[in-house]
C-alpha cells in the first residue's frame, strides 16, 4: 500500500522530481566526466610508460664519446644508460610558408632503443642507410602529432636545414614515444609548428661530424635507488664534456605537462560536482519537508492503523532514493558521453598508441555512493521529523503563521505596495528557506562564472605573453652562443626595423639544500621587444635590478629580496655564481629567473654573447625575413609570433567554448531546479491564499505577481551574491590548480558577469512561465475546500 502511495506521490510531483533528478544528474555527470577522462589518461600513460620503457633521468652534453656510456652505467643507482644524438633544425613543407621546427633524434636501426622505445603507428621502421652521399635523401619517422596536424603520410617529402645544408627528408613511418606524449615548443601546444623526426644515427652523426659521440643520454635507475644521488654521480661524469643538465622524469617537459593536466582536471572533477550534489541535497530536503507538511493527516492515519515509525520513514526514504536513482542513471549516461568527448579532446594534445575512454566500475560505485550519501544526509532531518510526528499532533491542523510588520515598515518606509508587503512578510516568516533558495541560485551564477573564467584567463595570458610581453614579430635562436654582433646582420635583412638580443643559460638556482633547475633569461635592461610582464600587466625592468625571480620560484627556495642566490651554470664551462636577489615578479608561466643580458655576460665572463634575437618587422615582410634567415648558418631555428598565436588559439578557443557551454548548461539546470522548486512549493503552501484573493477580485496577473515577485527578489539577491561567490571560487580554483608550469590569473571580465546573470535570468523566466501557467489553472473551488 505504501509503495502504491509512493508512486502516486511521484506522479503528482513529477516536475519537481524531474528538476531535482536533473541537478543530481549534473553532479554525477560532472564527476564521471572529469574523473573518467583523468583515469583514462592515467591508464594510457602508465601502459605507454611501461611498454615504452620510459627513462627515469635525462641528461644533455655538448659532445661526449660513446665510450663514456660504460662509465655512466657503473654510476651509483644507475641500472642502464642509453645515448642518443639529437639536433634542432628548421623544416620546410612544400607549399607551407609557416616556420617549422624539427627535433632530429638519431637511432640505430640495427640496435633498437632499450628505453624511450619508438612505437610505429603507420608505415615501416627505419632501415640502415647505406648511401653515404651528403646529398642523399634521409629516411625519417615523424611524430604522430605533427603528422596528423600537417596531414603527412608515409611517402611524404620535406626539407630540413641540417648543419647549414638543405637535405631532403622522406617519411617512411609515423611513430610515437613516451618521451613525447606531449610535443610542443617550450611547453606551448603547437603540433603544427613543432615535430619530432627519428633518423638513422650514422647519417645524423655524419652531418654534424659527431661520429662516435653523443649529446643526450637517458637513464634507468636501479630499484630503490635515490634519484638525487644518481643525478650527482652522473653530473660529475658528464661535466668534463660540457654536461648541460641532468634532471629527473618529473622535470621532463612532456611528463610535466601531462601531470599538470591530470592535477587540474582532478580539481575540476571534485570541486564542481560537490556544488551540484550540495544543491540537490538542499532541494530534496525542501521538497520532502513540504511533502511531510502537506501529508500530516495521512502520516497520522498510517500510524493509527499500526504502521511503525521505521516503515513510514523508509517510505519517504524510498521517495528520495527513486529521485536520486533517476538522476544517477541519467548522470551516468551524461558522464559517459561527455567523458568520451573530453578524452577525444585530450587525444589531440596527448598521443598514445592506445587511448580509449574508460569508465571503471569502481568510479561508478564511488560516484553512486557519494550521491546517495549526500541525498540521505540532506533529507535526514525531514525523515526523522516524520518518524517523530505523534498521531494526535499530526491530526491537528498546523498553527497559523505569525505575521508581523516587515523590516521596511519597521524602518519607517511606509510607501510599500500591498503585493510587495505580502511578499516581504512571507519571505521574512521563513528567512532560512529564502536564504537557502537565494544561495542555490547564487551557486548557479558562480558556476557560469567559473565556466567562462578559463576563457577570460586565456585571453589575459595571450595578451600578456604575445602583446605586452613579446612585442616583436619573429624570434630566432642560434646553435650555440654567438657574438652579439650577429644582430647587425639580422638588422640588415629586408623589412627588419629593430633587433633585440637575448641570452638564455640553463642553471640550477639554490638556497641551502633547496635547488631548482631553470633557465636564466638575459633580456635588455630597458627592452622594447621582449619584456617581463606580471599578472597585473605591469612591466618589471631589469636595468640595474640584478636578479629577478618569479615569486613561486623564490617561495620554493625560501628566498627573499636581498638574499644572495647561489647559481650553478649547467652548460659549457661549469661555474658557480653568487647573485643578490633584487626583486620578484608574479608571473603566469614557469619558474623563471631574469637578469639584464649585459650583466649575465659579465657574470659568465665569456664575452658579449647572445643565444637568440627578437625582430620587429614591417607589415608584409615577415615571410621574406624568415626566408632570408635560412641562409644564415648559425641560426638553428625561427618562429613567427603570429603563426604560433594562431595555432594556439585554434586549440584553446575551441576547447574553452566546449567547457563553457557544458558548465553553462549545468548551471542553468541548477537555476531551474532551485527557482522552479521554490516556486512550486510556495504555490502549494499559498494556494488557498492565492485562490482567496482571486475570489476577492484580484486578477490573475496580480495574484501571479505576489508569488513570482518572491522569485524575482530571490534572484535579485542571488545575482550579486553569486558574483562574489564566483569570484571567490575562481580564486580558490586557480590556487588549487597552480603548478610550476602555470598559474592561471584570477581575472573575470564584465561580459562574464553579464553572461552569468543572463543565463540565470533566462532560467528564472522559464520557471516563472511554467508556474504562472499553473496559477492560471488553479481550481478555486477545489483549493478553497479545507478541513477547517
Amino acid at each position: 500500500m505504501l509503495d502504491r502511495k509512493l508512486l502516486r506521490d511521484l506522479m503528482r510531483m513529477w516536475s519537481q522530481a524531474l528538476t531535482i533528478a536533473l541537478v543530481v544528474a549534473s553532479g554525477i555527470g560532472g564527476f564521471l566526466t572529469s574523473l573518467s577522462a583523468v583515469d583514462s589518461l592515467e591508464l594510457a600513460r602508465d601502459r605507454f610508460y611501461a611498454n615504452g620503457r620510459f627513462a627515469d633521468l635525462f641528461a644533455g652534453v655538448k659532445n661526449a664519446p660513446l665510450s663514456l656510456a660504460a662509465r655512466l652505467r657503473e654510476a651509483p643507482g644507475v641500472a642502464d644508460v642509453q645515448t642518443t644524438l639529437e639536433q634542432v633544425v628548421r623544416v620546410e613543407l612544400p607549399g607551407v610558408a609557416d616556420p617549422i621546427i624539427g627535433q632530429l633524434i638519431g637511432m640505430d636501426p640495427r640496435h633498437p632503443h632499450r628505453m624511450n622505445l619508438v612505437t610505429l603507428a603507420a608505415g615501416r621502421p627505419l632501415s640502415a642507410q647505406l648511401d653515404g652521399r651528403a646529398d642523399a635523401d634521409i629516411e625519417v619517422l615523424v611524430s604522430e602529432a605533427f603528422a596528423q596536424a600537417r596531414k603527412l603520410r608515409p611517402g611524404a617529402r620535406l626539407r630540413a636545414l641540417i648543419n647549414g645544408k638543405q637535405r631532403n627528408l622522406t617519411v617512411v613511418g609515423i611513430a610515437l614515444s613516451p618521451e613525447f606524449v606531449f610535443a610542443g615548443l617550450w611547453g606551448m601546444p603547437d603540433a603544427r609548428g613543432f615535430g619530432i623526426f627519428w633518423v638513422d644515427r650514422d647519417v645524423l652523426a655524419a652531418a654534424y661530424s659527431m661520429e662516435g659521440a653523443f649529446n643526450r643520454a637517458a637513464f634507468k635507475l636501479a630499484p630503490g635507488a635515490a634519484p638525487e644521488a644518481a643525478i650527482a654521480a652522473v653530473t660529475t661524469l658528464l661535466e668534463p664534456y660540457g654536461g648541460r643538465e641532468v634532471f629527473s622524469r618529473t622535470e621532463q617537459v612532456s611528463h610535466a605537462m601531462l601531470d599538470n593536466e591530470i592535477k587540474q582536471q582532478r580539481v575540476m572533477g571534485t570541486m564542481l560536482p560537490a556544488i551540484f550534489l550540495g544543491v540537490a541535497a538542499f532541494l530534496l530536503n525542501v521538497v520532502l519537508a513540504r511533502l511531510v507538511s502537506t501529508q500530516r493527516e495521512q502520516i497520522a492515519t498510517l500510524k493509527a492503523l499500526g504502521y511503525a515509525n521505521a516503515a513510514i520513514a523508509l517510505h519517504y526514504l524510498k521517495l528520495v532514493l527513486l529521485i536520486v536513482l533517476a538522476g544517477l542513471v541519467l548522470g551516468i549516461l551524461i558522464g559517459k558521453e561527455l567523458g568520451y568527448l573530453l578524452t577525444r579532446l585530450y587525444a589531440e594534445s596527448f598521443h598514445f598508441p592506445a587511448f580509449e575512454h574508460q569508465l571503471t566500475p569502481s568510479l561508478l560505485l564511488i560516484g553512486a555512493a557519494i550521491t546517495v550519501a549526500t541525498a540521505c544526509i540532506g533529507t535526514l532531518h525531514a525523515i526523522m521529523a516524520t518518524a517523530r510526528l505523534a498521531p494526535a499532533e499530526a491530526m491537528r491542523a498546523p498553527a497559523p503563521a505569525h505575521f508581523r510588520r516587515t523590516l521596511l515598515e519597521r524602518l519607517g518606509i511606509k510607501r510599500v505596495g500591498t503585493a510587495l508587503r505580502m511578499v516581504l512578510r512571507n519571505m521574512e516568516r521563513r528567512p532560512a528557506r529564502s536564504a537557502l533558495a537565494s544561495a542555490g541560485v547564487a551557486a548557479a551564477v558562480a558556476i557560469v562564472i567559473m565556466g567562462s573564467f578559463f576563457r577570460d584567463a586565456i585571453e589575459l595570458v595571450i595578451d600578456n605573453q604575445f602583446t605586452l610581453g613579446l612585442r616583436g614579430d619573429i624570434t630566432v635562436w642560434t646553435t650555440d652562443p654567438v657574438d652579439d654582433s650577429m644582430r647587425h646582420g639580422l638588422r640588415r635583412l629586408p623589412g627588419v626595423r629593430h633587433v633585440e638580443s637575448l641570452r638564455f643559460v640553463t642553471v640550477s638556482v639554490g638556497n641551502a639544500q633547496r635547488r631548482e633547475r631553470t633557465i636564466m633569461r638575459g633580456y635588455a635592461g630597458r627592452p622594447e621587444l621582449y619584456r617581463v610582464i606580471d599578472m597585473a600587466q605591469r612591466e618589471t625592468l631589469l636595468d640595474g635590478r640584478g636578479l629577478v625571480l618569479t615569486d613561486r620560484l623564490a617561495d620554493k627556495l625560501a628566498l627573499r629580496v636581498g638574499d644572495t642566490v647561489r647559481i650553478e651554470v649547467l652548460e659549457g664551462r661549469r661555474r658557480t655564481l653568487l647573485v643578490p636577489l633584487r626583486a620578484t615578479v608574479d608571473e603566469m608561466f614557469g619558474l623563471n629567473a631574469y637578469i639584464e643580458r649585459e650583466a649575465l655576460n659579465r657574470l659568465m665572463g665569456d664575452g658579449d654573447l647572445s643565444t637568440g634575437f627578437v625582430l620587429s618587422v614591417d607589415p608584409g615582410f615577415e615571410a621574406r625575413v624568415l626566408e632570408a634567415s635560412k641562409a644564415m648558418p648559425r641560426i638553428a631555428g625561427a618562429w613567427s609570433k603570429s603563426t604560433m598565436l594562431r595555432n594556439m588559439e585554434d586549440i584553446t578557443a575551441r576547447n574553452i567554448r566546449i567547457m563553457s557551454a557544458i558548465l553553462t548548461t549545468f548551471a542553468s539546470v541548477i537555476a531551474v531546479g532551485v527557482v522552479y522548486n521554490n516556486a512550486r512549493i510556495a504555490l502549494s503552501e499559498r494556494a488557498w491564499e492565492l485562490a482567496s484573493l482571486r475570489v476577492l477580485g484580484f486578477t490573475r496577473a496580480e495574484v501571479s505577481a505576489m508569488l513570482l515577485g518572491e522569485m524575482a527578489i530571490i534572484i535579485g539577491l542571488a545575482l550579486p551574491a553569486g558574483m562574489l561567490l564566483g569570484r571567490g571560487m575562481v580564486g580558490m580554483l586557480a590556487e588549487l590548480m597552480k603548478s610550476d608550469q602555470l598559474h592561471f590569473p584570477v581575472v573575470i571580465l564584465a561580459r562574464t558577469y553579464a553572461w552569468a546573470a543572463l543565463s540565470v535570468l533566462v532560467a528564472g523566466v522559464a520557471s516563472a512561465l511554467v508556474v504562472r501557467r499553473r496559477i492560471d489553472r488553479l481550481n478555486l473551488v477545489e483549493v478553497l475546500k479545507t478541513r477547517e
